[in-house]
């Protein structure tokens, strides 16, 4: 089992009356790639600030390498950064703009050039040592920036959203790129974003916040099958969420009388908490996992029926306001049968198979699913 690497107890930051940070406990493994996960206002940028030593906590302790380090300025952390604007020196060249760390650190020139050699080998780009920054595109200074942080071989690395400034295509080449360099060095990496989908692809585990408060730590697919609450549910990834309250509830299975009436649909619990009958609560449906048509047979190839020991889940029927294709999917945008005018409507996404349209505005449709795809969580 990994070593901890660096372990936060009860850190915490104010300002005035207002708890940016409420005391947080949180331990990150030797080598692993923790993403700090959030909306804005969520306490994730405090808690790295804190982690880099460029905010001071008002509670808590922080420990790298088992060492106390809450009081200790950054320099003497070893702590590498790599921010979003990428603060590479203009007047410099790329591998003076690597090799400046180094120097700093009063290494020798000729080894601080030969560090930033293989600095550039790591990123991939060997061929624009002798370049200067405005020479490069946004991709590239970001790898740069990567290069620099790397060349002195912090013990941690804090990312501060360094993928925000770039645009789609550039920023899933480079969430690749550092998945590429952390699995091959191993480093251990703290990461801030906002974005889900980067959160996802990138992470070991995910501190989702809330609040100044982690609403959730985990892995992705911990948090994206198995939400703690509401809000992790609705913030990571797209969801429905059915209002009601427990039927009954045995084991992982969960009946629940949704608020629109009609009979109990199942859902699963979410493995974290029990539920009580009575109990307000929301089952989360993903579009993906909502069936079109009836839920007693296979149909035409948008989602099948229920398997066998995965039935005894939900059949609900809706009329169609919008269609979407957004690539490989096509979404379905349904009014539920019997809900309010102003209720958000259901979302049903299937592959985009070919370009006739499937299903009309105005049709009425059933949506199904086996309630091993649905999840219960707490109402509040």
């Amino acid at each position: 089992m990994a070593s901890c690497k660096l372990k936060i107890s009860g850190l915490g930051k104010r300002y005035g009356d207002f708890v940016a940070l409420a005391p947080t406990d949180l331990e990150v493994a030797e080598g692993e790639f923790l993403t700090l996960l959030g909306p804005s206002g969520s306490g994730k940028t405090t808690l790295l600030n804190l982690i880099a030593g460029l905010s001071v906590p008002d509670d808590g302790k922080l420990l790298i390498e088992g060492r106390d380090a809450t009081w200790q300025p950054p320099y003497e952390r070893d702590i590498g950064m790599v921010f979003q604007n990428y603060a590479l020196f203009p007047h410099m060249t790329i591998e003076d703009n690597i090799a400046f760390p180094l120097q700093m650190r009063k290494l020798k020139p000729a080894a601080a050039r030969e560090r930033a050699r293989q600095a550039l080998d790591t990123v991939r780009l060997p061929q624009v040592a002798q370049r200067y920054p405005k020479e490069l595109s946004g991709g590239q200074q970001q790898r740069i920036a990567l290069a620099r942080c790397l060349v002195y071989k912090p013990s941690i690395i804090l990312m501060d959203e360094p993928l925000g400034a770039l645009d789609k295509k550039l920023r899933d080449q480079m969430q690749l790129e550092i998945k590429r360099i952390h699995r091959e060095l191993g480093t251990t990496i703290v990461y801030v974003t906002h974005d889900q989908e980067e959160a996802m692809t990138m992470s070991d585990r995910i501190c989702l916040m809330e609040g100044g408060r982690i609403a959730q730590l985990g892995t992705p697919a911990d948090l994206y099958f198995r939400p703690r609450s509401l809000f992790v549910a609705d913030f990571l990834g797209e969801s429905n969420l059915l209002e009601g309250r427990v039927a009954t509830s045995g084991g992982d299975a969960v009946q629940v009388t949704l608020a629109a009436g009609g009979r109990p649909v199942g859902a699963r619990s979410n493995g974290h908490q029990a539920f009580a009958a009575g109990q307000p609560v929301r089952v989360m449906v993903r579009p993906q996992n909502l069936g079109l048509g009836a839920a007693d047979h296979a149909h035409d190839g948008t989602h099948d029926g229920p398997r066998d020991g995965e039935g005894d889940g939900g059949t609900l029927q809706g009329t169609v306001l919008d269609r979407m294709i957004s690539g490989s999917l096509t979404k379905l945008y349904v009014q539920r049968a019997g809900a309010a005018a102003d209720d958000a409507p259901l979302v049903a996404a299937y592959p985009t198979a070919r370009p006739r349209e499937r299903h009309e505005i105005g049709e009425t449709v059933t949506l199904h699913w086996r309630r091993a795809d649905a999840v219960v969580v707490p109402a509040a």
